[in-house]
């Protein structure tokens, strides 16, 4: 189909004058609105502006332009039924062979935390109606919504005389439809997060950031999209070096980030499979790193780095000594940058800025027959929620080890335990069918760490605290999973409670001498 009759309506107007140029050079005329029309006008193009054209003045504080007969009519005919065409011929209406749309920035507001009534007013009508009625009459009409397609359309058009294809036209209309759907879901998202609770139908929304080389495994195809939000973590990173992130990099990165935003203090984190290899906090983010290595060096190997501060030149030359696929930092000195140039496949992500543990969000599952929804886990345990249920209270050493702990269970797959001593994990237990079998993990990996101090003397291994805490993230069902607790040296225990058996449980501490407080909250991970 020729194009003779464009209309160019745009909020993002990258490109539009460059296209709008070409189409002039191939005879087609310009349609346009408010600050579109002047981009061109300005430029010297000839542009009828949409109230000429249709005969009735922008009103509504801008909210009606284009919701006309005289555009929808030109858009909707079909050129090949000649009642439309009569119409068409009877009320006056020219044809509208193209229609370029851009929608106001709705997403974009959003993010910037604007208010009620200003994420309202960034909701288009017109360009969606514009957008889908072209959409829906593509075997005639051409929709373009994306500035990376301009030259795509303009080559078609100088090769075909001035007109387009109709696979074009589909592959185009394609895109217009999941671009509204988009918009759509992402409006319907927001209205979903100012409560009233969960929505009749979910809306998920997402645009391709990139295509992944596999998923999981390689036979596995995979992208990946992202959803508009701000949130600070892989999807908003800044990549300084290294090779394409995988599927699994990405969700390892974005497990590790989303740990060390918990704490205030300087905190590193390594991951494995979402899984946390050791996790330490310390007033020196070097010595957090060790700290965190020590607990499972083995494990460490090949995992993901985070870090809740800037990575210093010191912390480089400490994580470049093993094999690491991803560090993410919020920001990096120029020195520790010029350390990690020389691993050229290690990934370098900064950020700016970390997220909110405390910002609700969803998260979503897929199961067969659709989708599993639900609140992301947001509760962050403090000193005054806890419950002190044995005879012995913690120490102030074990109660900051306690709160450390239970922070880092809420991130290990469940069933989950957490030795820590110092403000760092010493032995994880993660995603085993049993709590007693976690907990003997837990405590196996804590010996070899031991074994490892022995081994070495140097300031990379701290001695251990006189203390030792452990975190479950759900209740002890039996007395069986404290008692291998307390043999492996434990002197401190933080958990839910809640079980018919807590009487026995809190009994077995006692017995042993232990402390235990209850924090009335599970912190399962599936």
């Amino acid at each position: 189909m020729k194009i003779r009759q464009a209309l160019i309506s745009l909020s993002d107007k990258r490109g539009a004058l460059e296209f709008a140029q070409g189409l002039a050079a191939q005879g087609v005329n310009l349609l346009s609105t408010g600050g579109t029309a002047k981009l061109l006008r300005d430029a010297g193009l000839a542009v009828t502006e949409i109230g000429d054209y249709t005969g009735f003045p922008e009103m509504l504080d801008g909210r009606v332009k284009t919701l006309h007969p005289k555009v929808h009519g030109g858009i909707l005919a079909r050129r090949d039924l000649p009642e439309h065409l009569a119409t068409i011929e009877q009320h006056g209406i020219p044809m509208i062979d193209l229609v370029c749309v851009n929608l106001y920035p709705f997403r974009e507001t959003v993010a910037k935390g604007a208010d009620f009534d200003t994420c309202i007013e960034n909701i288009d009508i017109g360009g969606p109606a514009m957008t889908r009625a072209a959409a829906k009459n593509h075997d005639f009409v051409t929709v373009v919504t994306d500035p990376a397609d301009y030259p795509a359309l303009l080559a078609r058009l100088k090769e075909h005389d001035g007109a387009t294809t109709f696979d074009f036209r589909k592959q185009m209309a394609a895109k217009a439809f999941a671009m509204t759907a988009g918009y759509d879901g992402a409006i319907a998202g927001w209205f979903a997060s100012q409560g009233g609770g969960w929505p009749a139908d979910l809306i998920l929304a997402g645009k391709l950031h990139s295509t992944l080389r596999y998923g999981e495994n390689p036979h596995q195809s995979a992208a990946f999209y992202t959803d508009g939000s701000n949130r600070p973590g892989a999807a908003l990173a800044r990549q300084i070096q290294g090779k394409e992130l995988s599927y699994n990099n990405l969700n390892d990165t974005d497990a590790a980030y989303e740990l060390v935003a918990e704490f205030d203090t300087p905190a590193v984190a390594i991951i494995k499979h979402a899984n946390p290899c050791g996790v330490a906090t310390h007033e020196n983010i070097a010595t957090a790193y060790r700290a965190a290595l020590a607990c499972d060096p083995v494990s460490a190997f090949g995992g993901i780095i985070a870090l809740n501060r800037k990575l210093d030149a010191e912390t480089a030359e400490e994580i470049v000594k093993i094999f690491t696929e991803v560090i993410i930092a919020p920001d990096a000195s120029a020195e520790a940058k010029a350390i990690l140039a020389a691993k050229k496949n290690l990934r370098l992500l900064l950020t700016g800025s970390l997220p909110d543990p405390a910002q609700r969000r969803l998260s979503v599952k897929a199961i067969a027959g659709g989708y599993l929804a639900q609140d992301t886990d947001t509760a962050r345990i403090l000193s005054n929620d806890l419950k002190i249920v044995t005879k012995r209270a913690p120490t102030p050493e074990e109660m900051s080890d306690l709160l450390f702990a239970f922070r880092v269970a809420k991130h290990v797959k469940s069933n989950a335990i957490v030795y820590a001593a110092g403000g760092a994990t010493v032995g994880i237990g993660a995603g085993q069918m049993s709590r007693i079998d976690s907990s003997r993990i837990a405590a196996w990996k804590m010996k070899e760490m031991e074994e490892e101090r022995k081994k070495k003397e140097d300031s990379s291994f701290f001695p251990l605290p006189s203390s030792l805490s452990l975190a479950s993230d759900a209740f002890f069902p039996f007395a069986d999973g404290l008692i291998a607790a307390a043999e492996a040296g434990v002197t401190a225990v933080i958990q839910p409670g809640g079980s018919v058996r807590d009487a026995e449980v809190i009994a077995a501490a006692d017995e042993r001498g232990l402390a235990m407080v209850f924090t009335g909250v599970r912190h399962f991970r599936h």
